[in-house]
């Protein structure tokens, strides 16, 4: 008997002490303040500014201003350097920020495959491809790199602009020097289509081209137009190559942090804030497009021929990325828009 009532009195302390322990759980993710620092890429002229901006507004407002937001456009962070950008993001010291596939996949390689090469021919297939188990996917990813993933904006389908020819074919690639971006995977693709690709900041793109210095670059149509390439270039090949997302990212410890209806506040803000730059940024291209024609650019649609045999030219990227970018991961991607 004695024996039994010393087990129910331990019993008893364990309840007790279980539910001291979850108070004091409940305590360490009060409703704090907290002034959070976001960081984007571009400048405050952007749909990523503009849509940060509303994130930023609907947070104070859902929380009465115990959460301030501060959006730093430019990398302004991280010295003007994206991968910095990032880095401070996995680091803590910057809390949210809106970055290119391209640019984490200098840390998680495997990130890179949403930008593979002819992997969807329109906006309607990378949609699919976002909302469904590819962007699971790479949510589980980011999750694992610590950041919480806010989901996806977009950058756009990344065009292709010269000064020597309409590009209809990979033969019409050959020997031309391209700006690219400094990844290793469009260094491959680029020399795999027969180019002469080249790595420059973007700040010195625009004089390169102007002096013949390189024939042409590479970008979604807002980055050309809002750095004013028509000057300095007449063909563009609207050819969807690489289709350029946005991740909206938090810092996973600071996020896990919060309370949850703090957290709950983040999710939906960020959910609103995506689909809002998403539209914008739609919007805002189909006026470009016009404004670069009217501008004297000479703009390319190829046909479904055409794009098949710039696929078929990149087959050797994926042949050689798989194992980079794991196989279950890539079949998943191509599955869904198969």
């Amino acid at each position: 008997m004695r024996n039994l009532f010393i087990t129910f009195v331990s019993v008893i302390l364990i309840i007790v002490l279980s539910g001291c322990g979850n108070v004091s759980s409940g305590a360490a993710k009060e409703k704090k303040e907290y002034n959070l620092k976001m960081s984007i890429t571009v400048s405050e002229s952007s749909t990523w500014y503009k849509a940060a901006a509303h994130f930023a507004k609907e947070v104070k407002e859902k929380t009465d201003g115990r959460i301030k937001v501060k959006v730093y456009a430019n990398e302004q962070l991280s010295a003007g350097a994206p991968a910095k950008g990032v880095e401070m993001l996995l680091k803590g010291s910057i809390d949210l920020s809106y970055h290119s596939p391209i640019i984490y996949s200098v840390f998680e390689k495997r990130l890179g495959v949403v930008t593979a090469p002819f992997l969807f021919k329109n906006l309607e297939e990378a949609d699919e491809m976002m909302k469904g188990e590819g962007g699971k996917a790479l949510k589980e990813i980011l999750l694992e790199n610590g950041v919480e993933p806010l989901g996806f904006g977009e950058s756009g389908f990344r065009q292709v602009t010269n000064n020597v020819r309409p590009i209809k074919s990979p033969e019409d690639i050959e020997n031309m020097k391209i700006r690219i971006p400094g990844i290793e995977m469009y260094v491959d693709l680029w020399r795999e289509l027969g180019a002469d690709p080249t790595t420059m900041d973007f700040s010195e793109v625009f004089t390169a081209l102007q002096q013949g210095t390189i024939d042409g670059q590479e970008n979604p149509v807002d980055v050309i137009k809002s750095a004013k390439l028509e000057e300095v270039q007449k063909y563009i090949s609207m050819w969807n190559y690489s289709y350029d997302p946005l991740i909206f990212g938090m810092n996973k410890e600071k996020f896990d942090s919060m309370h949850p209806d703090d957290q709950k506040i983040i999710k939906t803000a960020a959910k609103n804030a995506n689909k809002y730059q998403i539209k914008l940024a739609r919007e805002k291209e189909k006026k470009q497009i016009e404004e670069l024609e009217a501008a004297g650019m000479e703009i390319y649609y190829p046909t479904d021929a055409e794009i098949e045999a710039f696929r078929k030219a990149s087959e050797k990227i994926y042949d050689k990325y798989e194992s980079v970018w794991g196989s279950e991961l890539l079949e998943t991607f191509r599955k869904e828009n198969r």
